[in-house]
């Protein structure tokens, strides 16, 4: 609301106007008189603080700025232009060149620096230094000075675990390098060098009744015989079958041939085991070659016997003995004939021997006789005697001979029981004779008063079968004559002056 004021006095300072009202008066707080010496102006300054900092006024009354105080004589007389050249310029002017002065590049230009182009965005780029920048510090850097190896090991130059750690290390570079040339000397060439070779994991498969099974179970109870006469260095070699838990071993004459007639020749026993024992001659039967010895051992293995007659050609067999000195040995083969006629020995002297024998292709060589010939059951069947040979070695061919184990057993017990042996005789000698229709044994002599005698047969009769077996030379007629007990009648079938004749011969003893 407005009010009627009488006018001021516009001589009055602070005079307002009609118009106007006067300002309020201001109500300043109080200072702290602190305060005011931290914050307040300093002595002698009264208005606002920007005063001290007024230019001075020119010489004309206006404000203007101070000059510098001229710079020393020194720099003056080393940067200004040289005496009367006041006027003269320091770049020459384009008119004196006749020339257009080149210009120069731009500093983002050089490639190798981007960050200079001041136009260039913000991408993430290669560091500031470049590869090149680095080989050339790294050129020209010099290099330290080199250590020798007495300031290392005793310049205290280098730390002790340094020292060992490069000792480690190199014992461990001369380890590497040592293999690598025992590796490179093992393997030679390329033609030898280390193979891989597969080894089968599984077990041998050994059934019952198979080769290696027959040969574990009875070449126990065969044994290699060493015959040596006293002062002699070597002798007769062959093998032995136990057949008798007493010890007893049947084998063949010839083997121990030469402790016949002489106590003193030694016989040695030697088993599969390698142990050795002496042997003693019980007796032996030359016409048969058959012997038996002794040993004193207890509870050896014995020889399970067969039969021999039920034996057919084709039968599997196998020879066991120790040939050419050669212990424990095996061979396998097939029953090539049966009661074939053997006539063999007859050598320093003695009188060949005749008897009937198993033919086998199981390999038997020198050292075989007197051992065993087992059938596929792993029982005797047989006793090793003699072989067919094209050499005078007499190497084995494939054909080889074996006494029938029926036969040979019957010899064996009676040698036994007696030390000797009486076998069947007819008293005649024959010789093997052919015609164009027939074959057999011609008689060459006949004993006085002897079973032929008394029979009637005459020399030169031809005798082609005894009892059931026919007689086709004179080495069947022995066999099938021994197949007999003395005083055995039979009927024996000859022929005389182009008749058939049949007498009954009471057979006698030898």
């Amino acid at each position: 609301m407005m009010t009627d004021q009488p006018n001021a006095n516009p001589a009055q300072p602070g005079a307002v106007g009609a118009d106007r009202l006067a300002p309020r008066p201001l109500e300043r707080p109080a200072v702290d008189p602190a305060q005011t010496a931290v914050f307040g102006r300093p002595h002698g300054v009264e208005g606002a603080f920007d005063k001290l900092y007024t230019q001075p006024s020119n010489s004309n009354g206006g404000n203007g700025f101070g000059l510098a105080p001229p710079p020393p004589e020194s720099l003056a007389e080393a940067f200004r232009r040289p005496p009367g050249a006041e006027d003269v310029l320091l770049q020459r002017p384009l008119e004196a060149t006749g020339e257009p002065p080149e210009p120069e590049e731009p500093l983002w230009t050089d490639q190798r620096d981007p960050w200079r182009d001041p136009g260039s965005g913000a991408v993430l780029a290669g560091p500031a230094v470049t590869a090149e920048d680095s080989a050339e510090e790294s050129g020209t850097r010099p290099g330290g000075a080199l250590l020798s190896l007495p300031e290392v090991l005793f310049g205290r130059r280098v730390k002790p675990r340094a020292l060992a750690l490069l000792g480690v290390l190199a014992l461990l570079v001369g380890a590497v390098g040592g293999l690598v040339s025992w590796w490179l000397a093992d393997t030679g060439s390329s033609l030898t060098g280390s193979a891989t070779i597969s080894e089968a994991e599984a077990a041998k498969e050994r059934p019952p009744g198979s080769l290696a099974d027959i040969a574990k179970r009875v070449s126990p109870a065969v044994v290699a015989l060493e015959v040596v006469k006293p002062g002699a260095d070597a002798g007769e070699q062959g093998s032995g079958v136990v057949i008798d838990p007493q010890g007893y071993i049947l084998t063949n004459e010839h083997v121990v041939s030469s402790a016949s007639g002489d106590s003193s020749v030694k016989i040695t026993a030697i088993f599969n085991d390698g142990t050795r024992t002496a042997a003693k001659l019980v007796g032996a039967d030359q016409k048969t070659d058959l012997a038996v010895v002794k040993v004193a051992v207890t509870n050896p293995v014995v020889m399970q016997l067969g039969k021999s007659a039920d034996l057919q050609a084709g039968d599997a067999v196998i020879a066991v003995g120790s040939p050419l000195a050669l212990q424990n040995s095996i061979t396998s083969g097939i029953v090539s004939a049966l009661d074939r006629p053997v006539t063999a020995g007859g050598d320093n002297g003695a009188p060949p021997v005749t008897y009937e024998a198993i033919q086998t292709d199981a390999a038997i060589n020198h050292g075989n006789s007197g051992g065993a010939l087992v059938d596929a059951t792993g029982a005797l069947v047989g006793i090793n005697s003699a072989i067919r040979s094209s050499s005078a070695d007499g190497g084995s061919i494939g054909i080889g001979f074996a006494i029938p184990s029926d036969y040979a057993v019957k010899i064996a017990r009676e040698l036994i029981a007696h030390g000797k042996v009486v076998h069947a005789d007819i008293g005649i000698n024959a010789a093997s004779v052919a015609g164009s229709t027939s074959m057999g044994a011609q008689v060459q002599n006949v004993v006085p008063n002897g079973p032929a005698a008394a029979a009637g047969i005459k020399e030169g009769d031809v005798i082609t079968k005894v009892g059931d077996r026919l007689v086709r030379d004179s080495a069947e007629l022995t066999v099938a004559v021994r197949n007999h007990d003395p005083g055995t009648v039979v009927p024996v079938q000859l022929a005389r002056s182009g008749a058939l004749l049949v007498v009954d011969v009471t057979l006698g003893s030898d």
